[in-house]
């Protein structure tokens, strides 16, 4: 099922783009906009005063993005709490903001909650969360929503939700851990893979590459998570070569990836920092490092510098840059403190005008709303205009 339903910071806001100049401003945030029961966001969101939504919206009230992807919003087949949270926070001021209005956005079931009828998590059982698909207390649940201002050409996105992970080539399947027949039902995406071509507006195309990929924790020394996480970003990087995308079939047949001229932008909580945290070695590498991506000017923010220096604990042994963290998963060990794991990279055919990580150090109602942050970028498909300069 494909799904199109129609209808800051001081630097976010200042900088804001305008796709008439050739300036698209694309956004990802996992929002935690997840309940533990079937049917609950839906609820809270019809009452127009949820604590958490309003914050969310604020925040991205404050950034407006063009195109953004929300990781983390339960999925519901009819699509209402997506309608719920445009009509009844993102439609409306929160908070001083101004109200914002996206006529195009996609939702698509993903593999959270889905029961695999196998013991996949080695508990015994094959009832719990950790035996779905993906992991999940109920269908949908940690799903993706993609909202936009431009069009999304919905006849031509793709999903790959039912790719078995056995399929790719040289995956890092766990030696031993999983059985033959649970194999044949395992995917590779814990949610969904997705390419949504989107239209510019200036004579040209942007395939959104989103996904959310499994956090390489809650196992053991088998690191099945680990190694999902990481061929789950191998995904993109075999997509966006033709000499390794033979394998790569979509959920309605098609076969192959990218073309070598498309231009594109990868978005989603990929759950892998380049330098700490638990991840499989060169998880994000792999992206980073590939050379049809634009990795750099990376997005920064004055906001992580400061948590980090404040919390102290896990992030004083970290290596990567603090003001290039995207998420706080807490400071005292076991945990891993703030890390970058949220990512929008472009393709090189596009120039990176502005960029950042809406991480505010004076609002803790918006901290508090989600344990991510708003990761904005704005790409142009020519040069600059004057204000991003």
């Amino acid at each position: 099922m494909l799904t199109a339903l129609c209808c800051g910071d001081a630097a976010a806001e200042s900088a804001r783009p305008a796709a008439r100049l050739g300036v698209v401003r694309v956004a990802t945030f996992n929002a935690s906009l997840t309940r533990d029961v079937a049917g609950q966001l839906e609820r809270d969101l019809a009452t127009q005063a949820d604590p958490q939504a309003r914050a969310i919206a604020q925040i991205i009230q404050r950034v407006r993005p063009d195109v953004l992807l929300i990781n983390e919003f339960d999925f519901d087949p009819e699509g209402k709490a997506a309608r719920l949270f445009a009509e009844h926070y993102l439609g409306r001021a929160q908070r001083g903001t101004r109200p914002l209005r996206y006529p195009h956005r996609f939702i698509a079931p993903v593999n959270t909650g889905v029961p695999s009828g196998h013991d996949l998590d080695g508990d015994g059982r094959s009832d719990g969360p950790g035996d779905a698909l993906g992991f999940g207390r109920f269908p949908g649940q940690y799903g993706m929503i993609v909202y936009s201002r431009l069009p999304i050409d919905v006849g031509n996105a793709r999903t790959f939700r039912r790719t078995l992970w056995r399929e790719m080539p040289q995956a890092l399947l766990p030696p031993g851990w999983y059985t033959a027949e649970a194999l044949g039902r395992l995917p590779l995406s814990s949610k969904s893979h997705w390419d949504l071509p989107i239209d510019l507006g200036v004579g040209r195309r942007i395939h959104l590459l989103a996904s959310h990929p499994t956090p390489p924790a809650f196992d053991g020394e088998e690191d099945r998570n680990g190694r999902r996480n990481h061929d789950e970003i191998r995904f993109w990087v075999d997509y966006l070569d033709r000499t390794r995308s033979a394998w790569i079939r979509d959920d309605v047949g098609r076969v192959g990836g990218l073309a070598a001229d498309g231009d594109f932008v990868i978005v989603g909580d990929l759950n892998a920092d380049p330098w700490d945290g638990g991840s499989h070695p060169r998880a994000i590498a792999q992206l980073l490092e590939h050379p049809r991506v634009r990795a750099e000017p990376t997005p920064r923010s004055r906001g992580a510098e400061l948590a980090a220096l404040r919390q102290r604990g896990a992030n004083l042994s970290h290596r990567g840059p603090a003001a290039e963290d995207t998420a706080d998963f807490g400071d005292t060990p076991p945990a891993p403190g703030n890390l970058r794991v949220d990512y929008v990279l472009p393709s090189r055919t596009f120039t990176i005008c502005a960029s950042g990580v809406y991480w505010p150090d004076d609002d803790e109602e918006l901290v508090r709303a989600s344990d991510h942050r708003l990761v904005w970028v704005d790409l142009s498909t020519e040069h600059c205009p004057p204000s991003h300069r």
